[in-house]
């Protein structure tokens, strides 16, 4: 794996450039990582894939524990890993225990012997030795290491020891990790900012190519997540790349740039995509196409349209005029609300290529900004022109 920062702006926000694995060309960051179930997103099916942008959709984040059903570790293994099984071959995929949409860290059952999880399969326990022979199966381009991940609420006792467990399973997993595949070292530390700086500090001095930062999106706010993120980040070293989990929203993530992060997980575009609702915000934070925008249609905003209401029925535009995903090129709001109301699984598949496509443009949107030395610039008007539309579709509709 190879990184390196090639711009800076504001102290913090950065772009950087990653080439890792067989992904074709060097892949710039911020960027997105594609949540997928067992290693494919959730609805586009592989056909689909090259369909959109290269090749900042060749990132895709998997979670070893949905390996647990279905094909054992050991098929996988034979068959030559995840990017053989799949032919996936060009793409990067990057292992983390926790995805935030299907198996989420269950800290009352966790102890000293491994990590709990929520999982389709019900709570399971994780040790370390059996994560990393999920690991060696896989055979992920980069993965991080297991996490005793906990909310905010929990005790100062309990999150002291959280970060005392992540680092002891830090040193478990780098000794059984197989050859080749980058390490990207866990940090926790709940809502302390000295809990998060110590465990910062440990990881740093271990030999890891990257880090993963856990515990977030589990109840702090947005008002105490810049401190804790800073604590982190300030930190650890620049030359190595920073991947994030549970920071989905467009503010959110604007946050995790502004501190420094360079990879994001992306839940926000599956839990639009199950409600029937388009991405619509304008790309550059200013203006927005208000055609777009029905205040009939009820649970839309300018920054997204609920394509199951009824308004949509008979509209035969697509869901941005300008916008050149295949979604849009192809089909109208009018036939997507049919596919919705009808319930067929093309639906989602049209919706989640449609959000996938408007995100990556989001992320192009940041680097550009931070390239340019205007992202500050860039992240205040965007929150500040949705939160006005946002202002005026609430009072619209009361």
């Amino acid at each position: 794996m190879k990184f390196a920062v090639k711009a800076w702006n504001n102290g913090r926000a950065r772009s950087g450039v990653l080439q890792l694995g067989r992904c074709p060309s060097p892949i710039e960051t911020p960027s997105l990582l594609l949540s997928t179930r067992k290693g494919l997103p959730f609805f586009i099916p592989p056909d689909f894939l090259p369909s959109l942008p290269s090749p900042d959709s060749h990132l895709l984040q998997v979670c070893p524990l949905h390996f647990l059903e279905g094909l054992s570790p050991k098929t996988i293994s034979n068959i030559g890993g995840l990017h053989q099984m799949l032919g996936l071959h060009d793409y990067v995929l990057a292992a983390v225990g926790r995805d935030s949409i299907q198996c989420l860290p269950e800290c009352n059952s966790t102890n000293k012997i491994g990590a709990s999880f929520e999982t389709p399969c019900g709570r399971l326990l994780i040790k370390p030795v059996e994560y990393m022979e999920l690991i060696s199966s896989l055979r992920p381009n980069l993965w991080a290491t297991l996490a005793d991940e906990v909310p905010t609420w929990v005790s100062e006792k309990r999150n002291k020891t959280s970060v005392d467990r992540t680092i002891r399973w830090l040193d478990e997993c780098i000794a059984l990790s197989p050859a080749g595949g980058a390490v990207f070292g866990a940090i926790v530390g709940g809502s302390s900012i000295e809990e998060r700086q110590r465990c910062a500090q440990e990881v740093a001095g271990r030999n890891v190519s990257g880090y993963w930062i856990g515990g977030f999106g589990l109840g702090e706010s947005m008002d105490e997540r810049p401190a804790l993120l800073n604590a982190v980040t300030d930190t650890l070293a620049e030359e190595k790349p920073r991947l994030i989990c549970g920071l989905g929203l467009p503010e959110e993530v604007l946050q995790g740039v502004a501190a420094g992060i360079d990879l994001f997980d992306s839940v926000y575009i599956y839990h639009l995509t199950l409600g029937g609702f388009a991405l619509t915000f304008p790309l550059d934070g200013l203006d927005v196409n208000e055609s777009d925008f029905q205040q009939s249609d009820f649970g839309s905003d300018p920054t997204k349209i609920n394509l199951r209401a009824t308004v949509y029925r008979k509209d035969p535009s697509p869901i941005i005029k300008s916008c050149s995903c295949y979604t849009c090129q192809n089909h109208t709001k009018a036939y997507i609300n049919h596919l919705l109301n009808v319930h067929e699984m093309l639906a989602q598949i049209l919706l989640e290529i449609h959000n996938t496509h408007h995100y990556l443009g989001f992320f192009r949107a940041i680097r550009a900004a931070v390239k340019s030395g205007n992202f500050e610039q860039f992240r205040q008007q965007f929150i500040e022109g949705r939160r006005d539309r946002l202002a005026v579709a609430a009072a619209a509709q009361a």
